[in-house]
């Protein structure tokens, strides 16, 4: 499945510093029962979000008004823990999302989301600290995500830090590929390898 590419993003940002999220806090497991990709986005941190009756939390962050449509959300350290549920990086970006800001992920987690179209984008510590605090004191405060140069920078005040990416992964989130996508896109080169190697 081809997602959209990812070049230069500039958004606000949901800020969730809650260390250790696991990815049955990001999808429940009753909800891995699904045998098609549906409903993901209204069950993304389904119990954090929702009520028992189903009424929404007003205090949680992914449900106030103030950052609704961000494209971007900064989780606090170790995020993405947990299981190995590709269903919890697909949540993420059923939700709308296409970033995800943390100083620490889980091995697992972080390349289900670049197989899906998410980019997750680790900075130190005290940059994640400063992301935060530039959100909660206007919750308006865009981030642009620079994928090409590698690096995350707070409009507001020019303040900026890169990331590390895997070139292939780095690559096919540009153009837009999952991993048959680039198999595909290269299917020319296989064939010619083939006829000129023998097996």
């Amino acid at each position: 499945m081809a997602y959209d590419k990812f070049q230069i993003l500039t958004s606000t940002a949901y800020p969730l510093p809650t260390e250790n999220v696991d990815t049955d806090q990001i999808i429940p497991a009753r909800f891995l029962k699904a045998t098609e990709r549906i409903d993901f986005d209204v069950n993304f941190f389904r119990d954090w979000r929702y009520h028992q009756d189903g009424t929404p939390k007003p205090e949680f962050p992914l449900n106030k008004e103030i950052y609704a449509g961000s494209k971007i959300l900064v989780g606090g350290r170790n995020f993405g823990s947990g299981s190995s549920r590709e269903h919890a990086a697909w949540s993420v970006y059923d939700f709308g999302l296409r970033c995800v800001i943390s100083s620490a992920f889980a091995d697992i987690f972080k390349n289900n989301c670049l197989n899906v179209g998410v980019l997750p984008v680790q900075v130190s510590a005290a940059f994640a600290d400063t992301l935060f605090a530039a959100i909660m004191a206007d919750p308006k405060t865009e981030i642009t995500v620079d994928l090409p140069n590698q690096k995350v920078t707070l409009v507001a005040t020019g303040a900026s830090e890169s990331f590390v990416i895997n070139k292939y992964k780095k690559d096919n989130m540009l153009n837009g590929f999952d991993d048959i996508d680039y198999l595909k896109n290269i299917e020319n080169e296989i064939t010619a390898f083939a006829k000129t190697t023998p097996f």
